[in-house]
């Protein structure tokens, strides 16, 4: 009863807080933290069920870590590995030792600043892949590379905690030894179910719709019980048992179960994490938890920003990327906890990195949530960032002037570059580097770039398009496409896309000469056919069912990414 009455107590708060934090305008995240403050031993100290509660938390890390494998493509993790790996470690790196020089300067002892300047080199790969989602930037190559360096980051920080688990109990050289056998031995158990049982298993028993969602939920469990056994976190299971599944064509069925489950659970996160922070010391701690969140919120994005501008990639899209290590992640909790159980560090400096923690959160969400103002504001600061020769396949065009230009080609932008005869008057923008390889691969004149970005703007401007032709459904970005372009480009006849009525009512106003509206047009269209098929006979229908079933097959044949 106990714990029933926590979990009431907690939904409750949190829904009207997260009520007030929608009507102003602000992350769910900072109404989920302050809930836990609110509940926590600090203030209320209405949780008695604490353990049984923490265990939500976790299923909703397992549950978000799952989905975030189910949608691992291992050719894109190939495309960014390079550059994941170099920053992941390149980061932690130079992060701890910064860190470390910072806090010997502020007094503390040198295993304390060691733990500490460790702690603040790790990022929440849940709070970063959740804002991500949000924003549906997952697919753009700085999400990618985001998600690469988080991977990295984490795998440093199981092999960190494994080590301190261990100490007492064994020599360094063989807990090293121990952990890449172990290691070793979960990729090859992966490796071979993903190729050898998952697929017909699933097979079996994908017939039955609950049937399949609970043997991936028990796939699931199975993956962390194991990774947890042979002393690994049980995200990283999670994380594989995604993975192990995402090559099979039942993601969408699993995961669209799973999404309910996961943003139930990871509520009870972050009212963990905020639960945990202790008030009476906020006063004491101040001046160290400022300086500390000061150096994750800039001088983590810096230390990427570096990095990722040396290997030649753009200064907005090393922004964007630096911007996601602006705070600290769960592992750095675990680990001075550890620390702490260990003998090796105080309660001061357990609260000190949970006070960073909370700032760092909260402020971070806002810095990913708001990238293209932030980075609007100071572009012309970042030129140190870009090197001339750029890595990033930015642009692949014949001429200097094109007839159309096209925005998004997945889905409604594929049916449209489908069905233009004359494909060298157009040029394809797009963000996604998969989309990009595949307009590459078929010799389409394509640009790579996000319309949030003004430099894009400018360059389709400068092809003098007779159409313009949007079919990303982002309201904001639309308006500055559309007032950019009547600023300057007057002549050019403008088709933009909307997903609700109110939103296609004020691209109208704004002079847009058609708004595309997918739900709209769709609805009509399934209309005409159902009147049609109800005027029929049934060998209509199955004549018309044959015709769609061979068009299908055309689109396929044509571009496979996008069916």
């Amino acid at each position: 009863m106990a714990l029933l009455f926590d979990i009431g107590i907690i939904i409750i708060l949190a829904t009207v807080l997260a009520y007030f934090a929608r009507v102003f305008k602000q992350p769910l995240i900072l109404a989920y933290i302050i809930t836990g403050v609110v509940v926590g031993p600090s203030v209320l100290n209405l949780i008695s069920s604490f353990d049984e509660t923490y265990i939500f938390a976790q299923l909703g890390v397992v549950f978000l870590l799952f989905l975030v494998g189910l949608n691992l493509n291992m050719g894109v993790l190939k495309e960014v590995g390079k550059i994941s790996l170099i920053t992941g470690i390149g980061q932690v790196f130079f992060t701890t030792v910064i860190g470390y020089f910072i806090a010997i300067a502020l007094g503390l002892q040198p295993v304390e600043a060691l733990y500490l300047s460790i702690a603040l080199a790790f990022s929440s790969t849940i709070i970063i892949v959740k804002l991500l989602s949000d924003k549906n930037d997952l697919d753009s190559l700085y999400g990618k590379i985001s998600v690469g360096f988080l991977i990295v980051q984490d795998f440093i920080a199981i092999i960190i905690l494994v080590i301190l688990s261990g100490l007492g109990t064994a020599s360094l050289e063989f807990l090293l030894l121990t952990d890449i056998a172990k290691i070793a031995l979960l990729f090859c158990i992966v490796i071979i179910f993903s190729r050898y049982v998952l697929p017909h298993f699933m097979d079996r028993v994908a017939g039955n719709t609950e049937l399949l969602f609970l043997s991936g939920i028990s796939w699931l469990m199975i993956m962390t019980l194991l990774s947890g056994y042979m002393g690994f976190s049980i995200e990283i299971g999670a994380l594989l048992a995604g993975m192990s599944l995402a090559p099979l064509p039942y993601t969408y069925e699993i995961g669209g179960r799973i999404k309910s489950l996961r943003d139930f659970f990871l509520i009870f996160f972050f009212i963990i994490l905020g639960s945990q922070m202790e008030v009476t010391l906020i006063s004491s701690l101040a001046i160290p938890v400022i300086i500390f969140s000061v150096f994750v919120l800039i001088g983590n994005p810096l230390i990427v920003m570096a990095l990722m501008g040396y290997f030649g990639y753009r200064k907005r899209t090393s922004l964007f990327a630096g911007l996601t290590v602006a705070q600290i992640s769960e592992f750095s909790l675990i680990l001075v906890a550890l620390g702490f159980s260990l003998g090796h560090i105080g309660a001061e400096i357990v609260s000190m990195v949970t006070m960073v923690g909370v700032v760092t959160i909260v402020l971070s969400s806002y810095m990913i949530i708001y990238n293209s103002k932030i980075y609007n504001k100071i572009s012309p600061l970042l030129g140190i960032f870009e090197r001339k020769n750029l890595k990033e396949d930015t642009l692949r065009a014949k001429a200097e002037k094109y007839d159309i230009v096209l925005i998004g080609y997945h889905r409604i932008g594929f049916s449209i570059m489908r069905n233009i005869k004359n494909k060298e008057d157009v040029i394809v923008a797009d963000f996604n580097p998969s989309i990009i390889k595949e307009l590459k691969s078929k010799g389409f004149n394509h640009i790579y770039g996000d319309v949030s970005d003004p430099e894009i703007i400018d360059r389709l401007v400068s092809f003098r398009p007779k159409l313009l032709v949007s079919t990303i459904p982002d309201f904001e970005d639309n308006m500055i496409l559309v007032k950019k372009f009547k600023q300057k480009s007057r002549q050019t006849l403008i088709f933009v896309t909307a997903n609700n009525a109110q939103k296609a009512l004020e691209l109208y106003n704004l002079g847009v000469d058609y708004v595309i509206f997918p739900h709209f047009l769709g609805g009509e269209k399934a209309q005409s056919l159902i009147n049609e098929f109800l005027n029929k006979e049934i060998g209509y229908l199955h004549r018309q069912r044959d015709i769609h079933i061979q068009q299908l097959k055309k689109y396929a044949g044509f571009g496979q990414l996008h069916i």
